[in-house]
Parts: structure tokens; C-alpha cells; sequence
């Protein structure tokens, strides 16, 4: 099965300028490249879901600032490229304030510069795709009713339990025997609840000295105490959207 291909839009009302960004893009045989003259046609084709939009700053119809609002509002992981004229520094402030990917300047060097752009959105696009699919897998392998083999009255109680934690916010305790699958239930309580696409992180409690808990559990600024020579970042951070599993 052949991958899709990578979309790109270009918008730019100017028909010389059009032509040379279409035809920059082109070089690359893996792009897909739509171009539109104004604002207007562009919104009205984010249907066909781009990955990139090229958009000229200045357009017939509309500014770039509101077509790239409109963007990101809607489909906010469509990556957006301004290109402009003008380099105003408060222009550029408020484009990237806005989601704006990058902001390049009509110039010489636009080509490459373009190029290089897309070149490393499309390799984030990739590795996005890839963590996408890694967890779709994890998060098959924590089909608790698969992984937690058993038909006891016991492990049924269990199987209830996981699915009334999976559809709350709660704070989960889990407790038994060491060897008796404690982070196995944990990650089944993860792996498919809302919380499933942030990070699971265990913490061994009883492996860290006394002296370097707080430290281990909620980071430090560099500086914050002798020896801090550089920011760490706490579990409870990793952990951010996501499920902290101290054992």
C-alpha cells in the first residue's frame, strides 16, 4: 500500500511568485502541490487536508493573519508557512503567537530555504505518524482482557474494577503481593483510558535515597541548592496529562 502522498498548499496571489514556489516544491517528487491565488478558495479547500500551507502575508481578500487563525482553529495540525515582503519584527512576533511554523522573507535565498522548512516538517510529520502507531500498539498489548488471563470470581472483580477506574479521574490504588502484576493493572488503567496518549511513568519509591525524593518526584531549577548544576525535570511533570505509577 502506497503512502500518501505529502500535500502542500501554496497561496500567493502574486502569478510570478505563485509559479516559482509551486514549481521550487515541485523538485520533490513526493509532494503533492495545490496553489491558490487568494485566501478564500485556500479556506475553502482545508477539506482536502494539506500537511503544509505556504500563505503569502498579503492577499486580495484577506490577510495572512486571519487566514492562519482561521487555520488553526479549525485544523490545528496543518503547518503553516508565512511568507512576506516585509521582515517587521512585530509581524513575526504575532504570526508565531498565532501557530505559525516559520516566517520566511521574499529573498534570495527563499528556495532553499523553503525546502529545508518543508523538509523538517515532513520529518516530524513522519515521526508523529510513528508515535502514533507505536502506542496504537501499546495500547493493544494492554487489552486487559487479554493480557490478564483468568476466569476466577477474583479476577472478574478485578476486570470490573479496571473498567470503573478507566472512566473516571480517580486516583487509583493498587495493592497485592510483589510478582502479582501491580504495574500490569496499571497500565491496563492507562492504556485505555483518556489519559492513553501521555506518558505512563513508574517510579520505583523504594529504590531513591531519602535525600533525593522531592528532588526525583518534582525537579529543580539549576541553582535551586548546591550541586544543582542544571534543570531537572520531575516525575509528576513527565507524568503531565498523563499517569504517574510510584511502586
Amino acid at each position: 500500500m502506497h503512502e500518501k502522498p505529502f500535500k502542500i498548499f501554496v497561496v500567493e496571489d502574486d502569478e510570478w511568485y505563485n509559479r516559482l514556489l509551486v514549481h521550487t516544491l515541485s523538485l520533490n517528487p513526493d509532494y503533492e502541490i495545490i496553489n491558490f491565488f487568494n485566501g478564500r478558495d485556500c479556506i475553502d479547500s482545508l477539506h482536502l487536508a494539506p500537511d503544509v500551507i505556504t500563505l503569502d502575508y498579503r492577499l486580495p481578500d484577506m490577510t495572512g493573519l486571519d487566514i492562519l487563525k482561521n487555520v488553526k482553529t479549525d485544523f490545528p495540525d496543518i503547518q503553516v508557512i508565512m511568507i512576506s515582503e516585509q521582515g517587521d519584527i512585530d509581524t513575526v512576533v504575532d504570526l508565531l503567537k498565532y501557530g505559525a511554523y516559520d516566517y520566511i522573507v521574499k529573498s534570495e535565498d527563499i528556495k532553499e530555504r523553503l525546502l529545508n522548512t518543508v523538509r523538517n516538517l515532513q520529518k516530524g510529520a513522519g515521526l508523529k505518524k510513528e508515535i502514533k502507531t507505536l502506542r496504537k500498539e501499546i495500547q493493544k498489548k494492554y487489552d486487559f482482557q487479554k493480557t490478564i488471563i483468568g476466569e476466577s470470581p477474583a479476577i472478574k472483580k478485578v476486570f470490573e474494577l479496571i473498567n470503573k477506574a478507566i472512566e473516571t479521574n480517580i486516583t487509583v490504588t493498587v495493592t497485592g503481593e510483589t510478582g502479582t502484576g501491580k504495574e500490569l493493572v496499571a497500565k491496563a488503567v492507562h492504556y485505555n483510558s483518556k489519559r492513553k496518549n501521555n506518558q505512563f511513568v513508574p517510579v520505583n519509591v523504594a529504590a531513591i535515597p531519602v535525600d533525593l525524593i522531592e528532588s526525583e518526584l518534582f525537579g529543580h531549577e539549576k541553582g535551586a541548592f548546591t550541586g544543582a548544576s542544571y534543570r531537572r525535570i520531575g516525575k509528576f511533570e513527565d507524568a503531565h496529562g498523563g499517569t504517574l505509577f510510584p511502586g
